[in-house]
């Protein structure tokens, strides 16, 4: 595995939602999946640490730990004890027709929720567009 010597602070940082109804540890693995998702993140990247990430959040260690755990578990990331946690290389493999199903059923979704808030098509798009330039709304 290809490791960069640290993350850069500002590069990458966890924020939270109060408001969102969203569980804190899913907060943060949605955030590392769209972090890699944009290109913000890539494999070898150093993760902050769940001690960094619980003070700079002011939340309970073990919910960065439980988010960095799960993680692990799907294979989104590799921790090494005592030199960090990194962003894993991703091995995802499947055929066209399985990758446009999936992607299908994902638009639909999208756009399903998106629709019972009232946010359009367009809007959508739009917002796609700034993910994809920038990463992440903060």
């Amino acid at each position: 595995m290809i490791r960069n010597a640290q993350i850069e602070p500002a590069r990458f940082a966890f924020h939270l939602d109060a408001h969102s109804g969203v569980p804190v540890y899913r907060q943060l693995i949605d955030q590392v999946q769209g972090a890699v998702a944009s290109g913000s993140l890539s494999a070898g990247n150093q993760l902050p640490t769940v001690r960094h990430v619980a003070v700079e959040l002011a939340i309970n260690p073990n919910t960065v730990l439980r988010a960095y755990r799960e993680m692990e578990i799907r294979g989104m990331l590799d921790t090494q004890q005592g030199t960090g946690t990194f962003v894993a290389e991703q091995k995802v493999e499947l055929s066209k027709e399985v990758r446009d199903r999936q992607l299908g059923q994902l638009v639909n979704e999208f756009v399903s929720r998106a629709g019972s808030t009232g946010i359009t098509v367009n809007e959508l798009i739009d917002a796609l567009r700034e993910f994809s330039q920038r990463g992440p709304r903060r």
